[in-house]
């Protein structure tokens, strides 16, 4: 490998937007992220949905489906 040509590979911290804090190694510092393995929905089995207009409700009662 070629001297001074390489980025710095130094400790790090990942923060999530949930308060996730995750140490580990990178060649940037101190990375901010909004969604992480902890609070995704996919690895959590919680989903999260977010209605848009009324939307969800309009499907629902399209098809008779209130319970």
């Amino acid at each position: 490998m070629k001297e001074g040509i390489h980025p710095n590979y130094q400790p790090t911290t990942i923060k999530c937007a949930c308060g996730e804090v995750i140490e580990t190694r990178s060649t940037k510092q101190d990375i901010k992220v909004e969604i992480c393995s902890k609070c995704h929905p996919f690895f959590t089995g919680k989903q999260k949905l977010v209605d848009t207009g009324g939307r969800v409700d309009k499907f629902k009662k399209k098809y008779n489906l209130d319970k």
